[in-house]
């Protein structure tokens, strides 16, 4: 195996570009393979680097409250590309971590262009990899191209398994009616980049909300071809006319929760639920709907977001969309360093193996370039520490979960999982409840820079 060969990287999303500059990192040439734009999906806008298809979130940036914000940490502290272009590139967002979406992707695409040991190729890798390719990181995300995912399947004598995932309409700042809405974060927490006011807020009373609830149960959805109607959806990402089906209640205990919010118009009146939108852009432009992925029809969109107040002229820069993502049954499928048993020359990363989340995806990216590139200098894999945010997750998909599964005896039912403190080993002595996120992200980030240092 000679150092100077490249390893190969298919799919320039979060995972890809990630991978691809913790190869470079480490002395080792790469090529990074996006078919776009001679193929384009059903889910992306454009042809740049790190598309943020649905949200512009990363979610929590709290480092003692949050898994995800650890996992923001972790990474940093591993020179990661994705999150050196999410800090570089913030918008207002309360205590969540978002970005422009352009910039954000630019940044990625113009990082990686400067870097010499990374060679960008443009066109579909249709099927497995040519058996020259020694070392190839699959990290095609859940829209991998139908060729690639026939051959992965074939080659694992397993199917995929696949759920669906849904996109939030974008709407043009200036459309919004500002007397009735305001800008505000929930409880008034400004977060990374942020004033406190980093949201527009929609409120709506009692009779408002019902009959939007009843709106949505009855609106015109996309119907599924015959082979994707048994395609779950995955719980952390419904539609919000699946959330209105399960009760009318259950969107106020979710997306639309008016907890820690105060109307400034009608201060003395409490809203009965609020439509929250998070800025989309650095400009301030355009605003994303939080929470609000939907199957509905473009014209049924339009006709029932504009009965929300504040929306009733809302100009749509994008409309709310659906897609059907695929994983793999990793913990059957993939070794502890993310290769293909079938097939070691090939590893996984990404959303594609079982995790779930921009960051999620992005953070197996950095391990498996890691992985890879250790492999080509003669070194062997170094998994991170199990305590860390990092390391739940790939035990999740490589360890943790086919290992449980087998000493019970059950069957394998593998489904995609963010990062979630519920993964981390308990901890020794005991922490009191209130203490214990805390005390997880103080143990992760000592073990994680042990690890470094190493």
């Amino acid at each position: 195996m000679k150092i100077d060969e490249p390893i190969h990287v298919i799919g320039g999303g979060l995972a890809g570009s990630e991978a691809a500059w913790q190869i470079a990192r480490a002395g080792v040439p790469v090529v990074l393979h996006e078919m776009r734009p001679e193929r384009m999906t059903e889910a992306h806008q454009g042809e740049g680097l790190a598309e943020l298809v649905c949200s512009n979130s990363f979610r929590s940036d709290d480092v003692t409250a949050s898994a995800v914000g650890l996992l923001h940490e972790e990474m940093r502290r591993c020179d990661s590309l994705i999150l050196a272009a999410a800090d570089a590139n913030k918008v207002p967002a309360g205590g969540a971590l978002a970005m422009d979406r352009e910039a954000f992707s630019d940044h990625v695409g113009a990082t990686l262009a400067a870097e010499p040991l990374v060679e960008l190729s443009r066109g579909e890798v249709a099927g497995l990899p040519p058996e020259d390719w020694d070392s190839v990181i699959i990290a095609t995300g859940p829209l991998t191209s139908p060729s690639l995912a026939t051959a992965v399947s074939d080659l694992t004598g397993a199917d995929n398994l696949a759920f669906f995932d849904a996109i939030a309409p974008i709407i043009y700042a200036d459309s919004v009616d500002m007397s009735k809405a305001w800008f505000q974060s929930r409880y008034d927490k400004p977060g990374p980049g942020g004033t406190g006011k980093d949201y527009l807020n929609c409120p709506l009373d009692e009779g408002q909300y019902n009959t939007f609830i009843e709106a949505l149960r009855t609106g015109d959805v996309t119907e599924f071809h015959e082979w994707e109607k048994d395609t779950p959806y995955f719980e952390g990402c419904l539609p919000i006319e699946v959330m209105a089906e399960r009760g009318v209640e259950t969107l106020r205990y979710g997306p639309m929760k008016p907890v820690g919010l105060t109307n400034p118009h009608q201060p003395d009146i409490k809203a009965y639920g609020v439509v929250q939108l998070r800025q989309d852009n650095s400009a301030g432009t355009l605003y994303n709907l939080v929470g609000f992925q939907t199957k509905l029809k473009h014209g049924a969109q339009v006709e029932i977001l504009r009965t929300i107040p504040g929306l009733e002229n809302a100009r749509f820069a994008r409309m709310g969309g659906i897609h059907r993502n695929t994983f793999l049954n990793s913990p059957a499928l993939l070794d502890e360093s993310c290769r293909l048993r079938a097939q070691p020359r090939l590893r996984f990363a990404g959303q594609i193996t079982g995790v779930e989340g921009y960051v999620e995806s992005a953070a197996m990216g950095l391990l498996t370039g890691r992985f890879a590139a250790a492999e080509r200098l003669g070194l062997g894999p170094n998994a991170p520490p199990p305590t860390t945010s990092m390391g739940t997750l790939l035990g999740h998909i490589t360890g943790t979960a086919r290992h449980r599964d087998l000493k019970e005896g059950k069957s394998m039912d593998f489904q995609p999982m963010n990062a979630n403190f519920g993964l981390f080993p308990i901890l020794h002595p005991p922490v009191k409840k209130k203490l214990r996120k805390a005390a997880y992200g103080e143990r992760a980030l000592a073990d994680l820079d042990a690890w470094l240092a190493i």
